[in-house]
């Protein structure tokens, strides 16, 4: 058993005082304990697993396929990527029915909503994108522009920003195809102007491709409203599906009419089981899919998806709006005399669910804490990311962390 971080009285009573006070601490409970755990704070990265997810999976194996066997696929199963998309976009996307549906993983989503957004404006030879967003973002798009000759306008944000909507616009024109960025920055948690980026890309005649991963189930967003075009987002996150869990792809109703993917599989036809020649996709949403839904790994996210609901979004954002107030407050008092900088943007609303906090030292430092049960998470070259789940994550626990994280500095 690790030794138990000692918190100055003060500051546990501050901590104390905002968990009682906290509406959603309640929640707290449909969450499974992790024995030795003292902080969990790497819920942007993988949330914590709810109770009603162990019993969703035994009901699971118990019963559609324990008894019913092969016929779950018609009673239930081939409608469960729309159905289940539907609910995400209802519960945390802002978007109405028919425009999500959950496939893949978020690098095969992206590659192919990449393929979908270049498709709608032949002839246009520019991407834009930039150089703090998630490796797999970069990566796809080096890849496809290599193989079909494009050409990528970088921009560069602030160390503790993001991309602005003044910034698209100098980088875009009418040779511009596609704009791919991330709502929330995974490294300093800016929050993006969704509404003003889009904006200004389609003015230029572009599409946005927005990748959600660290923004759904934390913020409040509203695709539909901001004209967004594409969106893919993970699962594994603040919807606490469980590891390698799918990814979820948005596609604007506006645009189905011309939706072309390049993975086309059996489950994206029109009649999966016509076994007929040639391909012919099925319409709307559907045709994004290639493979077999992952039916298993979707059940763990349906009860998130439960508890998002019953809390309202509203509410959970001004959980996570307080949970990063009172963590960038306690990292001022705590380990600004260690010289450590923080990254993240001090103003709140433009802040995700996590901050980061830089110092030479934070790599060696992340190892300590994971050994005394206090869980962050590293991200090179010195950044320690406190990850702040808004229904899982108490004010004990930022507290905690933040007091174990001095006690590591020299």
């Amino acid at each position: 058993m690790s030794e138990q971080v000692r918190l100055d009285p003060r500051l546990r009573a501050r901590a104390e005082a905002l968990d009682v006070e906290d509406p959603l601490a309640s929640y707290r409970r449909a969450f499974v304990d992790a024995p030795g755990v003292q902080a969990y704070l790497d819920g942007n990265s993988l949330g914590r697993p709810l109770q009603a997810a162990r019993d969703a999976l035994n009901e699971l194996v118990d019963h559609a396929w324990g008894t019913r066997l092969i016929r779950a696929w018609d009673e239930e199963w081939m409608e469960a990527p729309t159905e289940l998309g539907d609910t995400i976009g209802r519960v945390t996307l802002g978007a109405e029915a028919g425009q999500t549906v959950v496939a893949d993983s978020t690098t095969v989503l992206l590659y192919k909503l990449i393929h979908v957004a270049l498709a709608l404006r032949p002839g246009r030879t520019d991407v834009v994108l930039d150089r703090d967003n998630f490796p797999t973002d970069r990566f796809v798009l080096e890849g496809i522009a290599a193989a079909r000759g494009l050409t990528l306008r970088w921009i560069t944000p602030e160390r503790d920003g993001g991309v602005s909507a003044e910034q698209v616009a100098a980088v875009t024109s009418e040779r511009t195809a596609l704009v791919l960025l991330s709502a929330v920055a995974y490294k300093s948690g800016h929050v993006a102007d969704i509404k003003a980026i889009t904006d200004v890309a389609h003015r230029a005649g572009a599409v946005v491709l927005w990748d959600l991963c660290h923004a759904v189930g934390a913020i409040e967003l509203a695709v539909d409203d901001d004209a967004v075009d594409l969106a893919v987002g993970c699962t594994y996150k603040y919807l606490n599906g469980g590891p390698g869990a799918p990814a979820f792809g948005y596609v604007a109703a506006r645009h189905h009419g011309a939706l072309r993917q390049p993975i086309q599989g059996w489950m994206g036809a029109a009649d999966p089981f016509a076994m007929d020649e040639p391909f012919v996709p099925a319409s709307g949403i559907r045709r994004l899919i290639s493979g077999t839904p992952p039916v298993l790994a979707m059940v763990p996210m349906r009860a998130m998806l439960e508890l998002i609901d019953d809390a309202g979004m509203p509410a959970v954002r001004t959980k996570s709006r307080a949970l990063t107030a009172f963590a960038v407050e306690v990292a001022d008092e705590l380990l600004l005399p260690y010289d450590v900088r923080l990254a993240t943007p001090r103003d709140p609303a433009r802040r995700g669910s996590h901050i980061t906090l830089e110092h030479p030292d934070f790599r060696r430092v992340t190892g300590s804490l994971w050994e005394r049960g206090v869980i962050p998470d590293f991200r090179p070259p010195h950044g320690i990311r406190v990850g702040l789940s808004p229904l899982s994550t108490s004010f004990t626990e930022v507290a905690i962390g933040l007091t174990a994280i001095a006690d590591e500095l020299p």
